[in-house]
């Protein structure tokens, strides 16, 4: 049995569910791997060396401070590429960009998108874009593993699961790779707080709830918490409630969670006025296009 078909096939025990983001929502730990794992292999990897300030800014852009925060990283990848070849900064360093088009093609027929999945690719399709893909993925999950660790989760978080376990069926659902994740939930002793940990090889985040959630309990009973707008898509791509958790200011938004969220979405006074005044708090924080100029 794969992993989607155990999402699947997993029964209500509780009366509501809530998904949970993991990186930059429970954990503080968007920052520290984003600049000292990712990018810095990004910018070894592909030889963005002559453009490192730009490469760096453009990659915490996509993966920090913008509206595509928490993507996926091999779409992150994309999306920074696209961006640095529109800045004229670029151009006029005469870097030539590399080729995506192999990329872009796994991520248009693979839904989990992570390292498994791109290493059965690598195995069949032999395309040296690809296996320089793999290989940066794989640098990036051993400097995480050297590196983030001692992390505990935002204050809340502990006080909050605690809360909702009365009432919900919790899941992790994230783009993280599930090593990472199980580590990170085990290490500070609440992996048992949530029914099963799904990162990215069990697929979207609008899968992992469509999947785990979506037509075994009602749709007002659902909630996704999360800290991105990819978070939200997921919960409106399935027609259920979202919580955010807004980045810089994680703990009073956890802290509202615990003793006014939580409270509204067991009692029926989620929906409506109070999720859109939550909604429009968070699309404020992050901008969709960047500051510099561009061609």
């Amino acid at each position: 049995m794969n992993l989607q078909e155990q999402l699947k096939n997993l029964q209500p025990t509780k009366e509501f569910f809530i998904g949970i983001d993991s990186d930059g929502c429970a954990f503080d730990t968007m920052e520290i791997k984003q600049k000292e794992c990712f990018c810095p292999n990004f910018i070894k990897y592909y030889g963005l060396q002559k453009i490192s300030r730009y490469a760096r800014e453009t990659w915490e852009f996509v993966n920090l401070y913008s509206k595509t925060r928490g993507v996926n990283r091999f779409l992150a990848v994309l999306e920074t590429f696209r961006l640095l070849a529109q800045r004229p900064e670029v151009h006029a360093r005469g870097m030539e960009l590399p080729d995506m088009t192999a990329i872009l093609g796994w991520t248009k027929i693979e839904t989990r998108l992570g390292n498994p999945a791109l290493t059965a690719y690598a195995g069949n399709v032999h395309n040296r874009d690809i296996d320089l893909a793999l290989a940066w993925s794989l640098q990036v999950n051993k400097d995480i593993e050297d590196m983030v660790h001692g992390m505990p989760p935002f204050p809340g978080v502990r006080e909050s699961l605690d809360k909702l376990n009365g009432f919900a069926d919790a899941l992790v659902v994230s783009q993280t790779p599930l090593e990472a994740l199980e580590r990170e939930w085990k290490e500070n002793g609440i992996d048992t707080q949530v029914r099963r940990i799904c990162g990215q090889e069990y697929g979207t985040k609008t899968e992992h709830l469509a999947l785990a959630a979506k037509g075994k309990y009602p749709d007002d009973k659902i909630l996704m918490i999360g800290d991105a707008p990819g978070d939200y898509k997921a919960a409106k791509a399935n027609g259920v409630h979202f919580f955010p958790i807004n980045p810089g200011h994680e703990e009073a938004s956890w802290d509202r969670l615990l003793n006014e969220g939580l409270d509204r979405f067991f009692a029926g006074a989620f929906a409506g006025a109070y999720e859109q005044e939550l909604l429009k708090t968070f699309d404020g924080y992050l901008p969709e296009k960047p500051a510099w100029p561009v061609l």
